[in-house]
């Protein structure tokens, strides 16, 4: 399996010939390569609602709302969480729906956070259950900052975390870097690669978390 980050919420997984991009959106500074998929899943309802999605090739099967589904061969639950803003204007604004999304892909189960933006409750906690690769926010605002991005993984106790959603140059969004959340960990020594490749479960730490950075893949 490949997981390769393109910026802000955006991933690519690739697995025996399956694709699956989360969130392609833009409008958000930084441009995405071209991206063709099997699966499309859309998690950020104010993001939705303004219509910043990117084109995906490929004509894939677009899901942007919480429920169970089976995909050639993978299958996806999504639940439904929020954004709180801590600058927002309005109640519907600190209330924007987000779906996270738990995908079952080539024997891994990997858990996209979205842009949640509050600790979890005790029934998402236990819906989500075990995880093997958590794709977690850290740069605050909209979504969880450092600080509480370390509780949500205290309460997961995934295997392996890549960050996502956090200031990379050209971004837009006003959000922290990834330093404060390295910090927070205690990996200012963390690996960074361009693309995670993992062969099989077996290959992922034992009895620990471990942190991958990714590189953003960009247009």
């Amino acid at each position: 399996m490949e997981i390769t980050w393109h910026g802000h919420s955006c991933f690519t997984i690739k697995e025996k010939g399956t694709t699956i991009v989360m969130d392609p959106y833009t409008n958000l500074g930084t441009k995405l390569p071209a991206l063709k998929a099997n699966i499309v899943t859309l998690s950020d309802d104010l993001v939705d609602m303004e219509g910043d999605v990117a084109k995906v090739d490929g004509s894939p099967r677009v899901l942007s709302w919480p429920g169970e589904y089976d995909i050639n061969g993978v299958n996806i639950e999504g639940y439904s969480a929020f954004h709180f803003a801590k600058s927002a204007e309005t109640a519907d604004q600190a209330n924007c729906k987000v779906v996270i999304y738990n995908f079952f892909v080539g024997g891994f189960k990997v858990c996209h956070l979205s842009g949640l933006g509050h600790r979890l409750t005790n029934e998402l906690t236990e819906v989500i259950g075990d995880v093997d690769i958590l794709l977690v926010p850290v740069g605050g605002n909209l979504v969880i900052d450092a600080k509480k991005a370390v509780e949500v993984i205290e309460q997961i106790e995934p295997k392996l975390v890549i960050p996502m959603y956090y200031k990379i140059e050209g971004s837009k969004l006003e959000i922290e870097g990834i330093d404060t959340f390295l910090k927070a960990v205690g990996k200012t020594d963390g690996v960074t690669v361009q693309t995670l490749d993992i062969k099989k479960p077996e290959d992922l730490p034992v009895d620990k978390t471990d942190y991958v950075v990714l590189e953003p893949v960009l247009g």
